[in-house]
């Protein structure tokens, strides 16, 4: 499974590569990293087959996660890969509820809690 991990935060890439690392060597899991909502369009743009899961980011510079899932909902005609929202940790209802209604498949607040999101890609890869 490839997941683009969109985020602007540095310390998010050797995090993830840290907490999946089984899943990596075992050839489970794949991660891409984008800092940007616009670098992660034009990543979708060139990679868009590969691309299984996108976990993004709401509060970044620039493009926001919320118009990042706009531009992933109305720019790709195939079904594009589903999209889980990570919010931050005061949970914000009003990026939610936003979310929401854009056509987010589901949420996550930070600091992630990686066994809760271990669980859910697992429902995201049987479905």
């Amino acid at each position: 499974m490839k997941i683009l991990v969109v985020d602007d935060e540095a310390d998010v890439q050797p995090l993830f590569l840290q907490r999946f690392r089984k899943e990596i060597r075992s050839n489970e899991i794949e991660f891409s990293f984008a800092q940007s909502g616009e670098e992660a369009l034009h990543y979708l743009h060139e990679k868009q087959s590969e691309v299984v899961l996108i976990l993004s980011d709401i509060n970044m510079p620039g493009m926001s996660g919320i118009e990042l899932l706009t531009h992933i909902r109305e720019d790709f005609d195939t079904p594009p890969p589903p999209v889980v929202m990570m919010i931050t940790a005061y949970g914000d209802e009003e990026n939610h509820r936003q979310a929401m209604e854009k056509g987010a498949n589901d949420f996550l607040t930070k600091p992630l809690d990686f066994t809760l999101l271990k669980e859910k890609l697992k429902t995201f890869t049987e479905q």
